[in-house]
């Protein structure tokens, strides 16, 4: 055995009837074999070599090494196949499905690019160069829905919504924030859902201070996204969906203003509201004290705040909480919508089903390491944000690709694990590059249904 070979084993004595010596010695063999779904959702959806035009690279061309798409591409898949930090280069440099994934040759390619050259990369991208970066990945997931649905959907829903993102060092604009309990950013999350689907389609990405109020860009994002949308789908109907930290007179403006468009956002409790659910809340206690139970009575009013230039229609949600063991809690809920519909059917139809983003905000976090903002400048964490959007896009056409198998509506991390996480030896001939995959693949059905949905053929 090689004194190499040596170094990469290891000795198992006494487990089976025979010695078990595992070597590390397969050099062009890689642990990530079904990532090459992730490289045909990106050729479907023309995702990262889109979000490469957008950027303009400084350097001298004569000394350049790996150009700006590479880069990103590398980032990119690295992050979906569960390689979060910039410190994962030194390991997969020479790994032959992440050299696959850039066009590279698996085998006799360039090796990737070092952590430091990345690392340079995230901090290169300009002001200008991120602004492009949020618009064109916007215009990837809007043409994308738009061919797939031919134009043709009735209504599309808009949900914004922040999420905590705990820093743990010296981060610009990181600040303690009180709500949150801690020293964060606040980034926003926009998502697009059509018609009856399920499933909320992530369109930005937005970094923010710790410190930054949930509507601070909302109407930015709001103004750039709808004529988009309008030039898509131009029969369809939007409704945007808001948690309470956006009720501001200018959001309420902004949205009345649009033509076609329905709102339902949350709005928190005062005295005046207060007064106005008290009837509600009295129905409410009546109800609990009979049942034993929790209790919830709907109705609505008309109010005005003093910033607000008109009267709106405000939902009520009076409810009456119990829990074994504890005093019934008053839990009286406000939403501000323009829609004409029941207050009940507004509330739970409407309203609830915007909780379901919490689920795509945990993927992000847990499965594409949105988190991962530990750059000391701003605008550095700011392209990391968008490289793990892009990431969840991938993912989320790859579930799209998935729709007819048990992958459907699965989890980012079971989608990786079960699909991507695949130990394959690659070999190259004059002819062509061949994978050889496990033969006892439990998933190969559904993963060569995904693969054909995906533009492979079957032979």
């Amino acid at each position: 055995m090689p004194a190499q070979s040596r170094t990469q084993c290891l000795l198992f004595e006494g487990l089976f009837s025979r010695p078990i010596l595992a070597l590390f010695d397969r050099v062009h063999g890689s642990s990530d074999g079904g990532a090459l779904l992730l490289k045909a959702a990106d050729e479907r959806l023309g995702l990262i070599g889109g979000l490469a035009a957008s950027l303009r690279d400084p350097r001298q061309p004569g000394k350049v090494a790996h150009g700006l798409e590479d880069l990103l591409a590398q980032r990119v898949f690295a992050l979906a196949c569960g390689y979060a930090d910039g410190n994962d280069a030194a390991r997969l440099a020479e790994d032959p499905m992440q050299k696959l994934l850039l066009d590279r040759d698996p085998i006799l390619g360039d090796s990737l690019a070092s952590q430091p050259t990345l690392s340079r990369f995230e901090n290169g991208v300009s002001r200008i160069g991120l602004y492009r970066i949020g618009d064109r990945l916007a215009d990837v997931v809007i043409e994308r829905h738009r061919r797939r649905l031919r134009g043709r959907a009735r209504r599309i829903t808009i949900d914004l919504d922040p999420t905590e993102d705990p820093t743990h060092g010296a981060q610009q604009l990181s600040f303690f924030n009180g709500h949150y309990d801690s020293w964060c950013y606040l980034p926003v999350l926009g998502f697009l859902s059509f018609d009856q689907e399920p499933e909320q389609y992530l369109f930005t990405a937005i970094l923010r201070s710790g410190k930054a109020p949930a509507q601070l860009g909302a109407r930015g994002i709001l103004r750039r996204l709808l004529p988009r949308l309008r030039r898509a789908f131009p029969h369809a109907r939007f409704r945007v969906r808001l948690d309470g930290g956006f009720a501001a007179p200018e959001i309420f403006d902004f949205l009345d203003q649009q033509p076609d468009l329905d709102y339902v956002v949350a709005m928190a409790k005062n005295s005046v509201l207060e007064r106005r659910s008290r009837r509600l809340m009295g129905r409410a206690r009546r109800r609990s004290r009979q049942t034993g139970e929790t209790a919830h009575v709907f109705g609505a009013c008309r109010y005005r705040a003093r910033s607000w230039t008109s009267s709106r229609r405000v939902v009520i949600k009076a409810e009456v909480v119990r829990h074994p063991g504890r005093d019934p809690k008053d839990n009286p809920r406000f939403v501000v919508t323009n829609l004409p519909q029941s207050p009940r059917w507004i509330y739970r139809h409407v309203y609830c089903e915007r909780g379901d983003i919490e689920n795509r905000i945990k993927e992000l976090h847990e499965g594409v390491a949105l988190g991962r903002t530990s750059c000391p400048r701003f605008w550095a964490n700011q392209v990391r944000v968008f490289l793990s959007a892009a990431a969840y896009v991938l993912f989320q056409e790859l579930r799209l690709a998935a729709r007819k198998t048990e992958f459907a509506r699965a989890q980012v991390t079971r989608l990786r694990e079960h699909l991507l996480k695949l130990g394959v030896e690659v070999t190259r001939s004059v002819r062509r590059l061949v994978l050889h995959l496990p033969a006892s693949f439990p998933h190969l059905t559904a993963w060569r249904r995904i693969a054909c949905a995906l533009g492979a053929r079957a032979g």
